[in-house]
């Protein structure tokens, strides 16, 4: 798109703030919405607990990029945890959403997260866009956080739920907790190793997001994910490969499940997801394999 101003929150998490970073390289003005007065010009305050946006600041954007949300891996799933999560997203969509409506020129998208874990466990079955919800707590706050994005629909504001799979990155993530694990030869691989990544490389995520705000045909569920799921033991042979290092420390079934309690079984469920709509749209991956995504993370 032509030089542009856009508002993106959870700029400061591994895909929000490299969005940022690739934005601003092209000359877009960026405007970053924290969770404290604003203290500089490119920022917006907002409250998601309040349903809080300062809805000035959003004046004159041609896009929102909606990323902010409760870390799902950062704690164990205490019950108090887990309405952190779900409230991090469906209060804080909401918010954006509603504020987004009222504007009186609103921005051409909202381009609002989700995650794949929408889907729930699908075995070694490929699923696309067009896949039901599965069962379970992440299912079910998937389907509550796209449907905070209500206001916005029906104010005609073309919308996308960026459904995100593992994303490949150094900093943050999934693959944030792994590399240390595997530089220091202690990775191995999760369970039996038989369960589907649907990875995705940072820098085609940041790619997908940007293709995703230029194409006006995208709405609706969209998977950001590689064309090329592997599975855990894959993940753990391309991870050895790699970094040149042993994979001979395997996390059984039952240790994961003691310390990560009810989270264990979502890093232990398999879950095969095509990004057909990226896919159908024209959208090429630079990194489409495993080895080549731990090699960009690693540059």
């Amino acid at each position: 798109m032509p030089s542009s101003r856009i508002a993106v929150s959870g700029s400061s998490g591994l895909i929000g703030a490299a969005l940022v970073r690739s934005l601003r390289a092209d000359g877009h003005e960026v405007a970053r919405l924290v969770r404290r007065p604003a203290r500089a010009g490119d920022e917006v305050e907002w409250d998601p607990r309040r349903g809080y946006v300062d809805v000035a600041g959003l004046v004159g954007c041609d896009a929102i990029v909606h990323l902010a949300g409760a870390g799902v891996g950062d704690h164990r799933w205490t019950e108090a945890y887990k309405r952190e999560i779900r409230d991090s997203r469906v209060l804080g969509t909401a918010a954006v959403s509603e504020a987004v409506a009222s504007l009186d020129t609103p921005p051409r998208v909202l381009l609002s997260g989700s995650a794949i874990g929408f889907y729930g466990d699908t075995g070694s079955s490929p699923v696309d866009e067009s896949a039901p919800p599965g069962e379970g707590f992440l299912p079910s706050v998937c389907e509550e956080w796209e449907a905070a994005t209500a206001a916005a629909e029906e104010a005609g504001v073309r919308t996308v739920h960026a459904r995100t799979g593992l994303v490949v990155g150094r900093e943050g993530g999934a693959w944030g907790r792994l590399f240390p694990l595997f530089k220091a030869g202690l990775g191995g691989k999760l369970g039996n190793g038989r369960q589907y990544w649907s990875f995705i490389a940072l820098h085609d995520h940041v790619a997908a997001l940007r293709h995703i705000l230029d194409t006006e045909s995208l709405a609706g569920p969209v998977n950001l994910t590689g064309p090329k799921p592997v599975t855990n033991a894959e993940v753990t042979a391309a991870m050895g490969r790699v970094l040149r290092r042993p994979t001979l420390f395997p996390a059984p079934a039952p240790a994961l499940k003691l310390v990560l309690g009810e989270f264990a079984e979502d890093v232990l469920g398999s879950q095969r997801v095509i990004p057909a709509k990226l896919l159908d749209s024209g959208f090429s991956f630079a990194f489409p394999d495993i080895d080549g995504a731990i090699r960009a993370a690693l540059r």
